[in-house]
């Protein structure tokens, strides 16, 4: 049986920084980590583009606003006091069709809103920035803060400081039940006390929460981001992160470009079904109770076509052949040849919460506290780019609190 103040259930890149938030404020307190996998930040911490992410999307009374912009700043300081690989590439929004052309104003009242530096350019400012890239209208943004990071080293990085900072973990620890009041156990039988519990599991924290009888409501519904990668005999160059205007209804952003560490180029993610919560390629991750759960409310979605939900579903499923791909990417870089994209084992999965009660996404970070336990139901991106700043949010205002 192990003890502690503070017990975090989930590994990733949410806990560890909340962890390390929790040691800053209480520097007496003891704090463990359960973690299911062999390692910290199996999935999403170090799945996910690597992108640092500015904040221009977000409505600015919601809680991404109020984190990403100083979230993004923090993690690029990040890289740079512990010499990490980093690209200050910035970002060029473009649209792909008319419809996105007036997005543009909202985009910039929402980036003044949010104090992010951003700048509207024309087709002649873009040709200069990035003469393979098209916009429908001439109109674009560029955001200089957004950047390219690394998730694995940034991961390796704070697992090296969590241990330095005696923050107890276990891996290969998966929770299987809440045993009373303050203990839960593991599947391979052993018991663990805490004074607060705070649930940070990202793909399973719908199912770690309702063994506390919190979030029967919400589900998880996972999406599958594939990316195809851009041969580097292609003879495009691009000097920025170029992405579409998206469709704010959505928590997707897009088709779009993502230029690695290692010099490559990749082209995604797509937003597909998926067939597990681990479901990543091929026929490893599939996991049919899951399968079914999210045709269940995904095809609830498609019905009722909430917020145009079956629009994107059917742009989604065009898009995962190589020839639609290619077809959408087009939009952005008018040169793009289908024999350009080649394979590429970059995927992700996005952990998306799905409000059962309303029939439709959730597109905010979302946590719920009961009693001594805090749930963490919805940390999808940018919570990677936001991860320092959100663990300050949460322990502000639902532990402190």
């Amino acid at each position: 049986m192990y003890s502690s103040d503070f017990l975090i259930v989930g590994g990733g890149i949410v806990g560890a920084t909340i962890s390390l938030e929790l040691r800053r404020r209480y520097p007496e307190s003891t704090i463990a980590i359960l973690e299911k996998e062999n390692q910290l930040g199996s999935h999403s911490s170090t799945n996910n583009s690597g992108v640092i992410h500015s904040g221009i999307y977000y409505d600015p009374d919601s809680v991404k606003a109020r984190v990403c912009k100083i979230g993004a700043e923090k993690m690029i300081e990040f890289h740079e006091e512990h010499n990490l690989p980093l690209k200050k590439i910035g970002k060029i929004l473009v649209c792909t069709n008319h419809n996105q052309v007036n997005q543009i104003d909202l985009l910039l009242e929402r980036a003044k809103k949010n104090k992010i530096e951003a700048y509207e350019i024309d087709r002649e400012k873009l040709k200069e920035m990035d003469p393979e890239v098209n916009s429908v209208g001439g109109r674009g943004i560029y955001v200089p803060i957004t950047s390219v990071g690394a998730p694995k080293a940034v991961m390796d990085t704070i697992n090296k400081i969590l241990i330095d900072k005696k923050i107890k973990i276990f891996t290969n620890t998966e929770i299987k039940d809440k045993s009373s009041a303050n203990q839960v156990s593991s599947k391979d039988g052993s018991k663990f006390n805490y004074g607060f519990l705070i649930n940070t599991s990202g793909n399973y924290s719908d199912v770690i929460s309702n063994k506390f009888d919190v979030g029967q409501e919400y589900t998880i519904l996972p999406f599958r981001g594939l990316y195809w990668e851009l041969s580097k005999n292609s003879g495009i160059k691009v000097n920025h992160l170029i992405y579409p205007v998206p469709d704010l209804r959505f928590p997707f952003l897009g088709i779009h470009t993502t230029s690695s560490i290692d010099g490559k180029l990749y082209l995604g993610p797509t937003a597909s079904f998926g067939f597990g919560r681990e479901h990543y390629r091929g026929m490893k991750g599939i996991n049919l109770l899951e399968a079914l759960n999210n045709l269940k409310y995904s095809g609830m979605q498609f019905i009722k076509n909430h917020d145009g939900f079956r629009n994107l579903a059917l742009k989604e499923i065009l898009r995962l052949s190589k020839i639609g791909f290619a077809k959408e990417a087009r939009k952005m870089l008018p040169n793009l040849k289908y024999n350009m994209l080649i394979p590429s084992n970059k995927a992700g999965i996005r952990a998306q919460i799905f409000d059962k009660s309303k029939g439709r996404l959730v597109n905010d970070f979302l946590a719920v506290k009961r009693d001594n336990s805090l749930h963490i139901l919805n940390s999808i991106s940018p919570a990677w780019t936001c991860s320092f700043e959100m663990s300050k949010f949460i322990c502000r205002e639902y532990i402190e609190a």
